[in-house]
């Protein structure tokens, strides 16, 4: 059977949704949370949410890497490597995404993920968000985020922004065994405690959250290559996807199915799995109209800031990080900068400590 048969945006929904079903998992079996993470090493006195985030990555990139030497991928195709690197937007949007998620409580994967869960709270986050990234990108705002922060795309002959390109451009060296190699310099430092490496369940839904990253890629690359519809080489991220998923609910009958939605309710259908076989599964709702008045303006801050940022903590923090581009440790640097100045204002009001 010829799977294009089926349709190419259908085929890259099915891509999208297999990887969202295995994100949706690891974030209630595995409890794979950024927030969660960044509060634990904060305030919890835990690194092993923060050294999960830190395997997925390196697995993200040996994967990415080696599926380059193998010549099944091409980093360069990605929107990350192809789009001129600017600092400043990754900084600020970064710092706004993160503060709107210590707001809110979660980013946009977790709060999709906690709705699968059956809390109706983060349904408004996912409603506000995915308005919010789409009012920035393509509505009213966009105007003024392009004139800010103009995203030109890098044209031949111009380096191209990424950690193992540049090594490589000065040494010499194959760009993916370079990429190899700071993949597995990663997972060795992340690996460097004993205690997470004993920790076989954290070790076990890192490797599930790579593999959902790169099956991303490597299925949107078979598909641009192989197909007729010229469809982007992509893999998950959760804010613009947000509105892009609503836009498909509202008007599916004229828009295409996109990896985008397939990725948004695999993470749906994935949590909703997890929850159920637990015994987990509840509804909840916000019975406090400050707490909702907070998440929706967490909400907005996340949408607009991701798409300054160009990504949110799965795009920038995973996606983006798996193929070594520069936008992602400084986006993840201010992401966590933004989620500490949010948390500490939550926890103790910008107190000083006693």
């Amino acid at each position: 059977m010829d799977v294009l048969a089926l349709g190419e945006p259908a085929l890259a929904a099915l891509i999208g949704l297999a990887g969202g079903v295995m994100l949706g998992l690891a974030a209630r079996l595995g409890r794979f949370c950024t927030l969660g993470a960044i509060e634990d090493l904060l305030y919890g006195g835990s690194s092993r949410r923060m050294r999960m985030w830190g395997l997925a990555i390196g697995l993200s990139v040996v994967g990415a890497f080696g599926l380059m030497g193998a010549g099944l991928f091409a980093p360069a195709d990605t929107f990350y490597l192809s789009i001129r690197w600017m600092p400043v937007a990754a900084i600020l949007g970064g710092l706004t995404f993160g503060y709107g998620m210590a707001l809110a409580g979660n980013c946009g994967f977790g709060a999709i993920a906690r709705l699968g869960g059956g809390d109706l709270r983060a349904f408004v986050i996912v409603l506000v968000m995915g308005l919010t990234s789409y009012l920035v990108l393509r509505g009213p705002l966009a105007g003024l985020r392009d004139s800010l922060f103009h995203q030109q795309p890098v044209t031949p002959g111009d380096p191209v922004p990424g950690l193992a390109h540049m090594i490589a451009a000065q040494t010499g060296a194959p760009v993916w065994a370079t990429g190899l190699a700071l993949g597995l310099a990663i997972c060795a430092g992340v690996l460097a405690s004993r205690d997470f490496l004993r920790d076989g369940r954290a070790l076990f839904w890192s490797a599930v959250v790579a593999a959902a990253i790169l099956s991303g890629w490597v299925g949107t690359s078979w598909i641009a290559h192989h197909g007729f519809a010229a469809l982007p080489v992509v893999s998950h991220s959760f804010s613009a996807p947000l509105g892009e998923t609503l836009l498909f609910a509202m008007t599916g009958a004229v828009s295409d199915l996109s990896f985008s939605v397939g990725s948004v309710l695999g993470v749906a259908l994935g949590a909703f799995a997890g929850s159920f076989s637990q015994g987990r599964f509840r509804w909840e709702a916000c019975e406090d109209p400050r707490e909702l008045r907070r998440q929706i303006t967490g909400a907005v801050l996340m949408g607009a800031g991701a798409v300054v940022a160009m990504g949110c903590t799965i795009g920038q923090g995973v996606s983006a990080f798996s193929v070594l581009a520069w936008s992602a440790p400084l986006t993840f640097a201010a992401i966590f900068a933004g989620a500490a100045l949010g948390l500490r204002q939550l926890i103790t009001g910008f107190q000083p400590a006693e």
